[in-house]
C-alpha cells in the first residue's frame, strides 16, 4: 500500500496471541496481492489486462470492496470512480511513473473515454468490464484493510483496539483507562504537521482526505492528486480537507474521497444522506473555516 500502519490493542487474559503480529502482517500481505495495483501479478492488476468484453470471478474480499465502491459511485453521482485511475495516471500520480505535469485539454478527453463506474457490471462475485476501464482501489482498499484487521483481532477475543493504516483508523472498546481513543486531525497546510482538532472515538471507522499533501504545482498553479471524474481534472474548489467518521473504515475511506470531490457547497448534504459524521475544513482568504454535520461535534476535545 505503500505506507505505514500501527495496531493497538488491550491485551487480556483471553488475547495474549504471540502469533496476531506475524497474523496481520500476513492478512495485509493478502489485500495487497488482492487489490493492489503496484503488484503486476496482483489479482486486481490481472483483471486489469483483461481485454475488454470478458469477465471474471472474483475472489469474495475484491468482490466485496467493488460492490461497496459501486454504491457510492452510484449515490455520490460519480463523484467516487474506481475507474479513474488512467486520469490519474495521466497526472503523475498513478503507479506508473509517469512524468508529473498538466497534461493538454486533449489527451485528458482521450483519456475519459476508458472512465466510468458504470462500465463495470458486478453479478455476485462475476466481474465484466463492458469497456477496456482500469481499476484503482486506492480510495478504499486501506479502509478495507483496516476493517479486515479490525475483524482478526475481534476473532482473537480482542474487543480494544486502534488500527491505523496510512491515517486511515478504526477504533473500538476503551484504553485501560477507561477513556475514548484520541485521533488528531491535522490542518491542511503544505509542509507543516499542525493539530486542527482532537477528537476521541470508539466503535466507528475514521478517514481523512485532503489535497495538501500529494500535489504538484506548474506555471503558479497547484493541481491536487484528488482528480475530478467529471471534467477529468484535479479538484480547484476551496475544501481543503474531510475527515469521516462511519461504521467501517472502508466506508469513511470511500465517503471521504466522494466528498473531497463533490467540494465544501455538496459534501456536507452528502454526509448527512449517508448517514455518517464528518468535519470540512474550507479555505477562505483568511485562513480555515469548519463546517461540521451536526453530530460531529459530539466527538470534539475541547
Amino acid at each position: 500500500m505503500g505506507t505505514s500502519f500501527t495496531v493497538k490493542w488491550v491485551s487480556s487474559d483471553n488475547s495474549r496471541d504471540t502469533s496476531l503480529p506475524a497474523q496481520i502482517d500476513q492478512l495485509l500481505v493478502e489485500v495487497n496481492n488482492s487489490m493492489s495495483t503496484y503488484q503486476k501479478d496482483s489479482e486486481l492488476s490481472r483483471i486489469n489486462q483483461m481485454p475488454a468484453g470478458d469477465s471474471a470471478m472474483l475472489s469474495d474480499g475484491l468482490a466485496e470492496v467493488l460492490n461497496k465502491a459501486l454504491e457510492i459511485s452510484q449515490s455520490s453521482g460519480g463523484a467516487f470512480d474506481v475507474t479513474v485511475g488512467p486520469l490519474v495516471n495521466l497526472w503523475g500520480f498513478g503507479p506508473d511513473g509517469r512524468v508529473i505535469r498538466a497534461p493538454d485539454d486533449a489527451e485528458i478527453e482521450a483519456l475519459r473515454q476508458r472512465v466510468g463506474y458504470h462500465y463495470i457490471k458486478l453479478s455476485g462475485n462475476q466481474l465484466n468490464r463492458e469497456r477496456n476501464v482500469y481499476i484503482d482501489l486506492s480510495a478504499i482498499a486501506k479502509g478495507y484493510g483496516v476493517d479486515q484487521v479490525a475483524n482478526l483481532l475481534e476473532k482473537a477475543g480482542i474487543n480494544a483496539y486502534l488500527v491505523e493504516i496510512g491515517g486511515e483508523l478504526r477504533a473500538r472498546g476503551n484504553k485501560p483507562d477507561g477513556s475514548h481513543w484520541k485521533i488528531a486531525i491535522e490542518a491542511p497546510v503544505a509542509g507543516e504537521r499542525i493539530v486542527q482538532r482532537i477528537i476521541e472515538v470508539r466503535d466507528v471507522g475514521i478517514a481523512t482526505s485532503g489535497d495538501y499533501r500529494n500535489y504538484f504545482e506548474e506555471n503558479g498553479i497547484r493541481f491536487s492528486h484528488t482528480i475530478d471524474p467529471a471534467t477529468g481534472k484535479p479538484i480547484n474548489h476551496r475544501l481543503a480537507s474531510v475527515t469521516v467518521l462511519a461504521e467501517d473504515c472502508a466506508e469513511a475511506d470511500a465517503l471521504a474521497t466522494a466528498m473531497m470531490v463533490l467540494g465544501p457547497d455538496q459534501a456536507e448534504t452528502y454526509a448527512e444522506q449517508q448517514g455518517v459524521e464528518a468535519l470540512l475544513i474550507i479555505k477562505s482568504d483568511d485562513g480555515f473555516i469548519e463546517k461540521m454535520t451536526p453530530g460531529f461535534s459530539n466527538y470534539l476535545v475541547e
